[in-house]
């Protein structure tokens, strides 16, 4: 706080022991820094005194944002590895290609100001996304904690989505009670025309909607298609809204009320429209089965559900669940823990080739597969750098070090591309041995469901590269990689094995 004896002090004189302008050549901007906070504030606005510099964005949109080591190492154990590991990042600028320019800097402003800015969903799913890259779990708590208080059935949907990708399951949860009590004013919110078509299929799998009749889902997705239409994407999109129409309860419609709505729907061809009309009028001795895919079900939803949803400070002490057994969110919420043999087995790939690849910054890579037998996955293992030559010439000495220091992420998504669960792994490492990372949690993989398992490489450095055979035999179990787009394993060799156990009781 300034008084009025700071107001009328006269200035000091300019010269070789004036202290008015420091070596930079800005003002002495401490005297007026009076915490920490805003020191660091400063130093972060203006870069005074940056030593690294990260790349964000992607062009031509791109920026680049000054750091400064010590307090971000001093904030997050992946920067410490970054900047004091056994193989320090040395390149400047340093691209960040999965975090968006604004997630960063809020989460830099946490590390230099203790301050947490989060106002919508977005930005929320933004910051969580940079702090669990970074290990910032009170980043992530926080901004959980705000989408618990701001839950409404504008952003339920969207909250669902970031709950459901960073598995926070309580709040994944009570999203979903909510969209199922709530569910007309979510449908009816003009955020739904863009949330994620797998949240839509998760709805339309719900028993118990608090919907006027089939009728209300049955526009809320036409105009969901209609928003969508011509979009980039569009072809694959098409194929999720059929399956989403497929699960639409026509049959608990009138004949009226289906000809009127759905029947002149170009969402259905004439030819189902037509089956599905006589299966509403005769619904005992039709003689015609409902077209292939599409719901059999003459059960309306159950209309006015009330359900209790917990807080984030009463979670333990929740009300019991009304939502059926069956639902697809128990298979999701499941602890797969309880289903698991305790033996664990490695399906290793079978290599036809081997070649050294050098990572001059971030590799991604990444492997689809499929499965003949519902089994649980509980890691990978990758290869850990080559030594030889190429390595060597890295230090300046001549000699490698027994070990350096590894920084993995890896992730397992489904068809959709939802994340099913997601690790990262920092850990000292010997060269030219296999590494195996295990997930946050084990996971229930369905047998013929196609998967993606993802990986990131942070360490410069060369690995090595294979080209693996696309299938593999082990346990009784057959893997099949490679499945899908061709272009959805990138540099797949880099993924050795799967680390799995059987389900008990067959399951």
């Amino acid at each position: 706080m300034s008084s009025e004896k700071d107001k009328g002090a006269p200035e000091e004189p300019s010269g070789e022991g004036s202290s008015k302008q420091n070596i930079s050549g800005t003002c002495d901007w401490q005297l007026g820094k009076h915490d920490i906070k805003s020191r660091g504030q400063h130093l972060l606005e203006t870069g005074l005194w940056a030593d690294c510099h990260f790349l964000l964005g992607v062009p031509p949109n791109q920026e680049v944002i000054a750091g400064h080591k010590l307090i971000l190492a001093m904030a997050s154990p992946v920067f410490e590895a970054m900047f004091f590991g056994g193989l320090a990042e040395k390149a400047d600028p340093i691209a960040i290609c999965d975090v968006q320019p604004e997630s960063f800097r809020a989460l830099l402003e946490y590390i230099y100001t203790d301050t947490i800015r989060v106002n919508t969903v977005d930005k929320a799913c933004g910051l969580v996304y940079a702090a669990k890259k970074y290990m910032l779990p009170y980043v992530v708590e926080q901004c959980t904690k705000f989408l618990w208080s701001d839950l409404q059935p504008s952003n339920v949907c969207r909250a669902y989505e970031f709950a459901r990708l960073f598995e926070e399951n309580q709040l994944m949860m009570t999203c979903l009670e909510m969209i199922c009590t709530r569910t007309m004013e979510v449908i009816e919110d003009p955020s739904f025309e863009e949330v994620e078509m797998s949240t839509i299929l998760t709805i339309l799998d719900q028993e118990f909607l608090s919907v006027d009749s089939e009728l209300s889902l049955y526009y809320a997705l036409s105009r969901y298609s209609e928003k969508h239409a011509g979009q980039e994407g569009s072809a694959s999109r098409a194929a999720d809204i059929r399956q989403a129409v497929q699960k639409i309860r026509f049959l608990t419609l009138t004949p009226q009320q289906f000809a009127e709505g759905p029947g002149r729907s170009t969402l259905l061809s004439q030819n189902e429209a037509f089956v599905i009309l006589m299966n509403i009028s005769s619904p005992t001795n039709c003689g015609c089965p409902m077209p292939e895919g599409f719901s059999t079900s003459r059960t309306s939803r159950i209309q006015n559900v009330v359900v209790e949803s917990p807080s984030p400070q009463n979670i333990e002490e929740s009300p019991a669940r009304i939502l059926p057994a069956t639902s697809p969110l128990v298979d999701e919420m499941h602890d797969v823990r309880n289903l698991m043999d305790t033996q664990r087995f490695y399906c290793i790939r079978s290599i036809r080739q081997q070649t050294d690849y050098l990572n001059t910054s971030v590799l991604d890579c990444s492997v689809t597969f499929s499965v003949n037998r519902c089994i649980c996955i509980t890691g990978v293992q990758v290869p850990t750098q080559v030594l030889g030559e190429s390595n060597m010439q890295r230090y300046h000495d001549g000699s490698l070090p027994e070990r350096y220091s590894e920084l993995l992420y890896a992730h397992l998504l489904d068809s959709r591309g939802s994340r099913l669960t997601y690790t990262h792994c920092t850990s000292k490492v010997r060269f030219d041995c296999m590494l195996e990372i295990s997930f946050d949690r084990p996971v229930f993989i369905q047998r013929y469901k196609r998967y993606k398992i993802g990986i990131v490489f942070n360490k410069v450095g060369w690995y090595p590269m294979a080209e693996c055979l696309p299938t593999k035999v082990c346990q009784d179990v057959t893997f099949s990689f490679g499945v899908g787009m061709p272009n959805e394993s990138v540099r797949d060799g880099l993924i050795r094995a799967i680390v799995f156990a059987f389900t008990r009781e067959g399951i």
